[in-house]
């Protein structure tokens, strides 16, 4: 690469911000000097014991301040900062997103999800940087990236860019909808939900921030292995297509391969990890109500509390982030597909059964229940990443990168070879979409692999939004159209015209930021493609990570080859049979703008569009309202005297709708599990609505009154004691010609005893 060198004015505002760094780290250094001690609050009430300290991180360890150095001195490697931050949004009178089944609302929370961040910079050039952010979520809109991008510019300028900010969901299926402007997804969403938006905007942005905040010089180690256990290939038959020799390279039809990322500060200290791999988060299956980040969060989970000693569910400085790949044709659903009726296997290429059709024939993952066979899998995630993690030994280094365009995914003429070119599609959703997968069947009857379509559907689809063009219907054969959603736009677009395309590298690590979700060989053929035009102009032996739902969530990406089967994935490929081979050509020229120094000269592409006045959400607001004789927080079931290790338990309370905790954020969780502890006579936060032996129900009643129960999973490991259980909401209050208020209030148990024998 070009020897970069520095103009009068960069070399001035590179001295400058070397002197804010240092004049902010001795401003913070005398801050902790100068600052005094906060006395907790306590008073007496609640049968006789104290409440709980104000902090919520009681468990937290003493925090120690050592300044550190100004950010670029005195160091030659990678500055690094880490940071997460709470972006869970709506967890009632809201879809889950990623199944799209209607009246499949969230109604409580199983645990918080996240935004975690990692900036890497060269301590070289200020603006040499790259941020990745993982955030449990089912994807990123498009509108959720520009307002993010819109936000970072507003508070840092050119630092954080379109080049350099990659965003990607885990893929839980089981976080809240709502944050989308193209139609067809807020139709899903049933609305566009501003609260859980902004929160999700809000959480993504502070993690950033944190991590901007907390950079020192750090060093980063990958390592690889293989997965065993805890995935199948959900289209096997569509994975057959592909040739044959081609097949043969693979001993799998499913990428098995865990890359990590091991984050150490230069003391070794541990400051994160960034995994990748292939896998569906859908071990919550679409009968779950609960909001949380499924296996892939359970493994973030395990790996944070492990190295967060003493630190709550979400608190602490570690943070480990397993982050999505080609996943499209990926379950975690191991036992594979059976017929509900009978137990045989619907393993076809039809996921049909001879009894009760499409509907009965389901695949389950290995657990007792979807909780069960979540921690089963994410568990053996983390422990293979935490194996991989302790023998991480070969070190990333070299220059920053980064290339982005805006791309027409509507409009790409394709090169198959020297002579002949192809065109992708408007696009459109095939009839096998509407079957749904195996992991979450559809509920119109509609088989996967159909190549045809029905004259029933068609004609109610002609009637409703007119008939397709014979263009689209041409362009995506032999996909039979079910929905010609690049012809529709009311109230909006239905589907993205533009995507985002996207590379950072780091050294010889490439991360290739991918706008849906790739199936297994889609992920192989573009690593290898990429990797190849890395090499011809000199990048060798470059390491091509697939990293999923990036920036724009496209559907999915199937080969050629899949495409012909047309099962679900091929039927939402939306922008025709040569979207992979379009992607390829994209993400060849972003490597070869990389390796030849070139990305300055590539044009931006057609900016995406920021839609206004998105239709609303169906559920409407009302006002809460306690039963008579009753207030908010009431006990309604109490808890037991007495329980075991191993046993549940539960209370009941007068409740409120717990979307109004996500405008009102008083309080950070919906509950508290507290021990009281007779060394400090305090009470002392063991567990709240983050941690997986939590549940929170939320129960909907007539008119605005609601009740919420909250369960302890008591575990093995709990220590004997005296316990309760706080509940922590929000109500609506609404005047006529007023506007609505939202107040606080809490709940608490009696206390009980938890005993091991």
């Amino acid at each position: 690469m070009a020897k970069r060198t520095f103009s009068t004015l960069e070399t001035f505002l590179i001295f400058l911000l070397v002197m804010m760094t240092a004049i902010t780290v001795a401003l913070l250094s005398l801050l902790f000097i100068t600052s005094g001690t906060i006395e907790n609050h306590k008073d007496s009430g609640n049968h006789g014991f104290p409440t709980t300290q104000d902090t919520i991180a009681t468990q937290a360890s003493p925090v120690t301040c050592t300044p550190e150095p100004p950010l670029f001195q005195n160091f030659s490697g990678y500055h690094i900062g880490v940071g997460r931050a709470d972006c869970t949004g709506q967890v009632a009178d809201i879809n889950l997103m990623g199944y799209g089944k209607s009246g499949q609302n969230a109604r409580g929370i199983l645990t918080r999800l996240y935004s975690r961040a990692f900036i890497m910079a060269e301590p070289t050039g200020p603006n040499r940087r790259i941020v990745f952010v993982s955030v449990d979520i089912g994807m990123i809109s498009q509108r959720l990236r520009l307002e993010v991008l819109n936000r970072l510019q507003s508070k840092y300028g050119s630092l954080y860019r379109r080049d350099n900010v990659i965003l990607s969901g885990t893929h839980t299926h089981s976080g809240p909808a709502g944050y989308f402007q193209y139609t067809i997804f807020v139709i899903a969403s049933e609305g566009f939900s501003n609260r859980t938006f902004e929160y999700m905007v809000t959480g993504i942005v502070k993690s950033i921030e944190i991590a901007h905040e907390n950079m020192k010089p750090a060093k980063i180690f990958i390592n690889k292995g293989d997965v065993e256990g805890v995935q199948i290939n959900r289209s096997p038959t569509s994975y057959l297509r592909n040739p044959q020799s081609e097949r043969a390279r693979y001993s799998s039809n499913t990428d098995k391969e865990m890359l990590l990322l091991k984050i150490v500060d230069l003391n070794g200290d541990d400051m994160g990890l960034i995994s990748w791999f292939a896998i569906h988060p859908v071990s919550m299956n679409n009968s779950n109500h609960l909001v949380n980040s499924d296996n892939m969060g359970y493994a973030s989970y395990l790996f944070e509390q492990e190295k967060n000693k003493g630190y709550l569910p979400g608190q602490g400085p570690f943070v480990a982030a397993f982050a999505s790949s080609n996943l499209g044709d990926v379950s975690s659903n191991i036992l594979g597909p059976h017929c509900l009726n009978t137990g045989e296997s619907c393993e076809n290429a039809y996921s049909t059964c001879p009894i009760g059709g499409p509907g009965m024939c389901i695949a389950k993952g290995p657990g007792r229940d979807m909780i069960d066979s979540t921690q089963i899998i994410g568990r053996t995630i983390y422990q293979r990443a935490k194996e991989l993690y302790a023998s991480a030994s070969q070190e990333v280094t070299g220059p920053l990168a980064s290339a982005h365009q805006w791309v027409n995914m509507t409009d790409v003429t394709v090169w198959l070879n020297s002579t002949h070119t192809a065109k992708t599609c408007k696009p459109a959703l095939g009839y096998s979409f509407a079957a749904g997968t195996i992991d979450g069947v559809g509920g119109l009857n509609i088989t996967q692999g159909k190549t045809e379509g029905d004259p029933f559907w068609d004609t109610i689809r002609d009637q409703l939004f007119g008939k397709p063009s014979e263009e689209i219907k041409e362009c995506h054969k032999p996909k039979p159209v079910l929905l010609h959603t690049g012809e529709l736009s009311k109230p909006h677009p239905w589907h993205p015209d533009i995507v985002d395309v996207q590379i950072i590298t780091l050294g010889s690590l490439a991360i290739t930021a991918i706008p849906g979700e790739f199936t297994t060989m889609s992920g192989r053929r573009l690593r290898e493609a990429v990797q190849a035009e890395f090499a011809s102009y000199g990048m060798k032996n470059m390491t091509i990570i697939i990293s999923g739902l990036c920036n724009v969530y496209s559907h999915y990406i199937t080969t050629y080859e899949e495409y012909q089967a047309q099962r679900y994935e091929a039927a939402s490929t939306i922008y025709g049979p040569h979207t992979l081979s379009a992607y390829i050509q994209l993400f060849r020229g972003l490597a070869k703008a990389i390796a030849t120094d070139t990305v300055a000269n590539m044009s931006s592409g057609p900016e995406p569009p920021f839609f206004k006045q998105l239709i609303i959400p169906l559920i409407p607001n009302i006002e809460d309202k306690p039963p008579i004789g009753r207030n908010f927080g009431d006990v309604l079931e109490p808890v037991k005297p007495k329980y075991r290790v191993g046993e549940v338990a539960e209370v009941t309370f007068v409740g409120a709708n717990p979307k109004n905790s996500a405008e009102n954020r008083t309080h950070q969780t919906f509950l508290t599990v507290e021990k009281y502890e007779n060394s400090t006579a305090a009470w002392q936060i063991m567990y709240n609505d983050a941690s997986w032996e939590t549940r929170f129900y939320w129960h909907k009643g007539f008119l605005g009154r609601s009740n919420a129960t909250i369960e302890w999973h008591i575990p093995d490991t709990v220590q004997p004691g005296i316990y309760r259980i706080r509940y922590f909401g929000h109500n609506r209050k609404m005047e006529i010609l007023k506007p609505a208020v939202i107040l606080p209030f809490e709940g608490i148990s009696s206390i009980f005893e938890v005993v091991t024998t």
